[in-house]
């Protein structure tokens, strides 16, 4: 699962505009500004396409609006 969802940054982010291209995904911004620090990507094969996750990434800094469930 792509950590960038509960980061602050996902809407700027470049490496999370990737990650909705491969996904097929609607993009949030499309003129990403943001450039994450080391992203760790996780690549997914199937048989029709490869699907990329950011697993860890050295600028994620979680929302503070996000509430523990």
């Amino acid at each position: 699962m792509c950590i960038c969802v509960n980061c602050q940054f996902v809407d700027r982010c470049i490496a999370y505009y990737q990650v909705e291209t491969s996904h097929q995904k609607p993009h949030r911004n499309l003129s990403p500004d943001f450039q994450p620090r080391q992203p760790q990507i996780r690549v997914h094969r199937q048989p029709a396409q490869m699907e990329f996750d950011i697993v860890n990434c050295g600028s994620f800094q979680a929302q503070e609006n996000l509430s523990n469930i």
